[in-house]
């Protein structure tokens, strides 16, 4: 127990040394909404200019509010915090209103990532309005 508090530690120091706001280095830490989704109503993927991978695990109900939300990624520290604020802004949402969330809203969300790294966040975007639009097309909505 006590070497899984210190690497977390070791991580925690790293990434606040590399320019990540506490915020933003929590959802990296508690990567709560990684994983798949058994019964998901969409799911779509998209491939970063620098070669991160996100797939997105989307869960609507039949009033279009989304339910819940999950995140596969193959992707830096960067691109799991920009993912994990994206699901906290957009589950419980009309699909409508998660397609008016913007870098903008998720930079506010995790207060500060190193500016190299804000390419995570127009992907993580990018991905969920994917998602959102291939579900909507495929649902004739």
């Amino acid at each position: 127990m006590t070497t899984e508090i210190d690497a977390i530690t070791s991580q925690r120091k790293m990434l606040s040394e590399a320019g990540y706001a506490e915020p933003a280095i929590n959802y990296f830490i508690e990567k709560k909404y990684m994983g798949h989704l058994q019964d998901a109503s969409q799911i779509s993927e998209k491939v970063g200019s620098c070669g991160d991978i996100m797939k997105i695990y989307l869960k609507v109900d039949e009033h279009n509010i989304i339910q819940d939300v999950r995140y596969e990624i193959t992707g830096c520290a960067g691109a799991i915090s920009a993912a994990m604020a994206v699901v906290d802004l957009i589950k419980g949402q009309p699909l409508d209103k998660a397609l008016t969330i913007n870098d903008g809203d998720v930079f506010k969300r995790l207060e500060n990532i190193p500016e190299k790294k804000h390419h995570c966040i127009q992907l993580a975007v990018k991905t969920m309005h994917k998602g959102i639009e291939e579900y909507q097309s495929a649902s004739n909505l």
